[in-house]
């Protein structure tokens, strides 16, 4: 299933020639705005703008990710370059409050320590951590203000602070990690997104292609009204439905149950989405499940009648099916010391274009069946025997 992308329209700043983030030099006076795009593949998933002074990191995000289309403003206040309060905003799509969890959190960073105040439809609670130089923990699609991060970090601050959530009693670490092709990895976040930022300190990048997250951002000079955004785009759901194969051998079920991403214009095999020599979840979110009645010998492996999870590897040479005996986790939970065993799939071309990812259990005739995995242009077949 495809997004259906909003009509968005990016108005070039009228007071901006070209977007100078101004981190390197704190005391300009002037703000500079800046946008975000990120995609998946074709298809627009969020927008943030951001606007940059020498006291304050402002900005808000848009994103259909999810049920619905909801906004995040955020506010960051700095003295001499050093955060001293940060204010979360979460909103709905018209800018009302969410009509379920917290409505701001609002962050208050001394020398030593952070007081966090959550406030909520009921109330609200205060906590204070015991962490010095702390930094917020930023919601997935704002990524402009790590900016302060990397700024402190070309001053000569160590790469890694401490982190305290917008909820929970934890306090985590976050920091960024130089790579060699001069990017910087997002360490402590839900995500491990590279992040390039220019030589005056924005972010004018963030690649989440080596995470679970595949979405792209890029920066241009200009301004949008999150606003009237928010008005234009359609929520999409599950990004990535749960589907279920079935099959009965014998009067016996087997069925296997994952989710379906599509592919939305990126590539697949060996590609973005199921990169060489790592291990892929067979789909999307939860870790796919195969439930069996009948007892089912696969290569060298006899599978009693039970639940196991399945995981992929496409190398140069081979594509591998996996069986693990650990179920339930998310699809980011692999223990290879669980697994059960692997046997080798065939790869053939598909007859046309398999835009949502699709896993079919066949029965070949008598005890005999394969499962299917077709995506794009690709299908892996393991062929499977059903034992008395």
């Amino acid at each position: 299933m495809l997004l259906s992308r909003p009509n968005i329209t990016i108005r070039p700043a009228l007071a901006c020639a070209a977007l100078v983030f101004g981190l390197a030099q704190p005391g300009s006076a002037a703000a500079q705005d800046g946008v975000l795009t990120y995609r998946m593949g074709r298809d627009t998933v969020a927008i943030e703008r951001f606007s940059r002074s020498a006291t304050r990191f402002s900005g808000e995000m848009v994103t259909r990710r999810g049920p619905t289309v909801t906004r995040t403003s955020y506010d960051f206040t700095l003295a001499n370059g050093r955060l001293t309060a940060a204010v979360f905003k979460s909103m709905q799509a018209d800018g009302s409050p969410p009509t379920r969890g917290p409505v701001e959190q609002r962050f208050t960073f001394g020398a030593d320590s952070v007081t966090r105040t959550v406030l909520a439809s009921d109330g609200q609670t205060s906590q204070a951590f015991a962490a010095a130089n702390a930094f917020p923990a930023l919601p997935v699609y704002v990524y402009a203000p790590y900016a302060i991060l990397n700024d402190a970090v070309r001053r000569g601050a160590r790469g890694d602070v401490p982190q305290v959530g917008l909820a929970g009693n934890r306090v985590g670490t976050i920091g960024l990690e130089p790579m060699p092709d001069g990017t910087m990895r997002l360490r402590g976040a839900p995500y491990a997104m590279l992040l390039r930022f220019a030589q005056d300190g924005h972010v004018e990048m963030t690649d989440g292609s080596f995470t679970t997250n595949k979405a792209i951002g890029t920066q241009a000079a200009g301004a949008v009204d999150i606003a009237a955004l928010a008005k234009t785009m359609k929520p999409v759901a599950n990004l990535s439905p749960r589907m279920t194969a079935f099959a009965a051998f014998a009067q016996g079920p087997i069925t296997i149950n994952y989710g379906s991403p599509a592919v939305r214009g990126r590539t697949v095999w060996g590609g973005t989405l199921v990169p060489f020599d790592t291990i892929w979840r067979t789909g999307a979110n939860e870790a796919a499940h195969l439930a069996t009645s009948k007892t089912i010998q696969l290569g060298d492996m006899t599978l009693a009648p039970d639940l196991y999870t399945l995981w992929i590897q496409h190398t140069r040479t081979a594509t591998w099916l996996i069986v693990n005996k650990q179920v339930g986790q998310w699809g980011t939970a692999y223990d290879a010391a669980n697994d059960i065993g692997r046997v080798a799939m065939q790869l053939a071309p598909t007859p046309e274009h398999v835009e949502d990812f699709t896993v079919t259990i066949r029965s070949l005739g008598g005890p005999r069946g394969a499962f299917d995995f077709a995506w794009d242009d690709k299908v892996a077949t393991a062929a499977f025997m059903v034992r008395p």
